[in-house]
């Protein structure tokens, strides 16, 4: 591996950004172009041999701000893009409740499309707060022997993940404990909705 401080950074060239429009250059007797020759005569002049490479940036009429930092942008110099350009927006996150009196959550302000079943086994995991459930635990609760949708113990995982596609962006909350089960636990974006009356925890 080379050693850094025998082998340091050397500058290979350099770029020199300039800002006038085509009517000033005219106005003042040239041109873009001749500019741009006599800037790159100039480097060969000094420096026999040595390669340029020119770019003209083109903006609308309209557009305002300095020549200069259009320029910059134009040619997406990264000091002009994170001075310049407006930040990207952030979606916005307002958090999720889990409603267990009305059975329903509501994610950002929209209400997340869950099945009966997949909110009983959000349910499930909520009331055990920080528990680590087995799969066995949750299919002999959730499900009566009879049905015919019983799932099994590999079965429930596609549950999970189903109900986990939902929660999205809080899918973490509905963890996987490797070889054991899954758990709840609780996010700071969580708003927990019990209710009144008896414990919801009855099926």
């Amino acid at each position: 591996m080379p050693d850094n401080a025998q082998n340091p950074a050397q500058i290979r060239g350099f770029a020199v950004y300039v800002g006038v429009d085509e009517a000033s250059a005219l106005a003042a007797g040239t041109s873009i172009s001749e500019m741009v020759d006599a800037v790159r005569n100039v480097v060969t002049t000094a420096v026999p041999g040595t390669e340029s490479h020119a770019a003209v940036a083109y903006a609308p009429e309209s557009q305002r701000g300095k020549n200069l930092d259009i320029v910059r942008l134009a040619l997406r110099e990264p000091r002009a893009v994170a001075e310049l350009l407006p930040p990207k927006p952030v979606a916005a996150t307002n958090g999720v409740t889990i409603d267990l009196s009305r059975k329903r959550v509501v994610i950002n302000d929209e209400i997340a499309p869950l099945t009966y079943k997949e909110f009983e086994l959000l349910q499930y995991l909520v009331l055990r707060e920080a528990v680590t459930v087995d799969r066995s635990g949750m299919i002999d609760t959730l499900w009566a022997a009879s049905d015919v949708d019983r799932p099994n113990s590999r079965t429930i995982d596609v549950h999970v993940r189903r109900l986990r596609s939902k929660l999205e962006p809080f899918e973490d909350i509905v963890r996987t404990v490797r070889g054991v089960g899954y758990r709840f636990d609780r996010h700071p974006d969580v708003i927990i909705n019990f209710g009144t009356g008896r414990s919801p925890d009855i099926y």
